[in-house]
């Protein structure tokens, strides 16, 4: 599968952005290694701390589905540059080790990186053994 077609997958997702506080609407589509792809949107709340970003909301309904290896995930907003992913989904996206991000924007940027580039020194498994 190409990127622009996980990259529109991601847009079309931002369209159902719950994002009435910060105006900031953020779509994210994730690839499993199956082929399935799993749109999510960010979803705010009065009380900031329970938000959930897209790119979580993504990998969780994908993950709920049963599928544990994602091969890649795309991020999209109205940003000046390429999308990227706060510390949180860094580490979401550490533990289900996806593999490649594309960072993207409503004008066409893109920038695409893997999980080390964007998150040096994650936790991992190896962590908890």
């Amino acid at each position: 599968m190409d990127d622009k077609t996980l990259i529109e997958a991601a847009k079309k997702a931002r369209e159902f952005s719950y994002s009435p506080y910060s105006k900031f609407k953020v779509g994210a589509a994730v690839l499993t290694s199956d082929g399935k792809i799993y749109g999510g949107c960010n979803i705010e709340n009065a009380s900031f701390g329970i938000t959930n970003c897209a790119e979580r909301t993504a990998m969780f309904k994908a993950v709920s589905e049963g599928h544990r290896e994602l091969d890649a995930l795309a991020v999209i907003a109205d940003t000046e540059a390429p999308c990227s992913p706060c510390g949180a989904c860094r580490q979401a996206m550490a533990e289900f080790k996806v593999k490649r991000i594309i960072m993207a924007n409503l004008k066409g940027d893109t920038k695409v990186v893997t999980l080390e580039e964007l998150l040096p020194f994650s936790f991992s498994d190896a962590d908890f053994q």
